[in-house]
């Protein structure tokens, strides 16, 4: 057992046997000598307390196997107790009930301190566990806390690289194609949008009026490249406007839903975004006119990164749904529990 709790913990532990001792002693209260007797072992076994203390910590310490220990402890406490007995022989005499040292009385009636200081070694033994075990659950805690913090911050961070490529790829055709106006405002929508993204505190969530404006941002990088072939529409109740929502968790759907749904058509296409109230409960919703065929072959690094982070921060709280409507269109349904921001801080 490794120890690193405190010496205060076994004095502390040692409360319920002292107070045994005081009660068993309680009868003998007032019949001639015997106070004195008695508070002279409850002294003497308080003072044996932080010595047997250390010692059994000095074996947990070596990692002695719990047998040896046992055995040790069991010896040094019944040499304690036969010391106790001969300080008992010692005040017989000073207070003239004995004329000497009964040496074969030495080791008579020694269960109660001896029962005593291995109660207390159990005690110890006992808290010593739980508190060990305590620590290591709470080791343990953080470093899962640890660990979901690494692999959220690393989902996070694929999520910007992922649209940079493609954003950089779609300012290419623009170039190509000598749209140079549209190529600069672009670029700069797409500076705008990094800038904000970079300027970001690290926090797995924010509130949802922080992402539907990042949400606005890159809307204005693909408003950009498509014009009027983007038709849309966004809709979030002001009294849901300080929920706590993940971090970038609309962005890579609107990319998806734009570069897999509504670019590839000849027509223009409508994305609508929707976050309204259900009873405890966020829900979210993106819908975009598409193509059956290559929604399903695209869903792309979008969806499964934002799954992956809302699974990891909500657990069985959340919900994902995806899938084509009755009316033709592709929509992506999201459930979270519904939290204040500065509650989630």
């Amino acid at each position: 057992m490794k120890v690193e709790t405190p010496l205060l913990v076994p004095m502390l532990a040692a409360l319920p046997v002292c107070a045994c001792m005081a009660i068993l002693g309680l009868p003998s209260v007032g019949h001639g000598y015997a106070t004195a007797f008695r508070t002279l072992y409850f002294v003497a076994c308080l003072a044996w307390l932080a010595p047997l203390a250390m010692l059994q910590r000095a074996a947990w310490r070596r990692e002695w196997r719990w047998l040896p220990t046992a055995l040790m402890l069991l010896a040094a406490s019944y040499a304690m107790s036969v010391f106790n007995s001969l300080l008992g022989q010692r005040l017989a005499i000073e207070l003239g009930l004995e004329t000497g040292y009964q040496w074969g009385q030495l080791f008579a009636g020694l269960d109660s301190c001896w029962l005593a200081l291995i109660a207390f070694c159990a005690v110890h033994a006992v808290a010593a566990y739980y508190l060990s075990l305590q620590r290591a659950q709470l080791q343990l805690a953080q470093a899962q806390a640890a660990a979901r913090d690494a692999e959220l911050r690393a989902l996070r961070l694929q999520v910007n690289p992922h649209f940079l490529f493609n954003s950089l790829n779609a300012i290419s055709g623009l170039v190509s194609n000598q749209a140079n106006r549209e190529a600069k405002r672009m670029l700069a929508c797409v500076s705008d949008f990094l800038r904000a993204t970079l300027a970001h505190d690290g926090r797995h969530e924010h509130s949802l009026a922080e992402e539907l404006a990042l949400t606005e941002a890159y809307l204005e990088i693909e408003k950009a490249r498509l014009g009027e072939r983007l038709r849309l529409t966004m809709k979030a109740g002001p009294d849901l406007l300080d929920s706590a929502v993940p971090y970038l968790m609309l962005q890579p759907l609107v990319e998806n839903a734009i570069r897999h749904g509504i670019a590839p058509l000849a027509t223009p296409g409508r994305l609508d975004i929707r976050v309204e109230r259900e009873a405890a409960r966020l829900l979210v919703e993106v819908r975009n006119d598409g193509r059956q065929p290559a929604q399903e072959s695209a869903g792309g690094i979008g969806l499964a990164n934002v799954g992956q982070r809302l699974r990891h921060l909500y657990g069985e709280a959340q919900q994902v749904d995806a899938g084509w409507d009755e009316d033709g269109r592709f929509g992506v349904r999201i459930a979270l529990p519904l939290r204040c921001m500065d509650a989630a801080v």
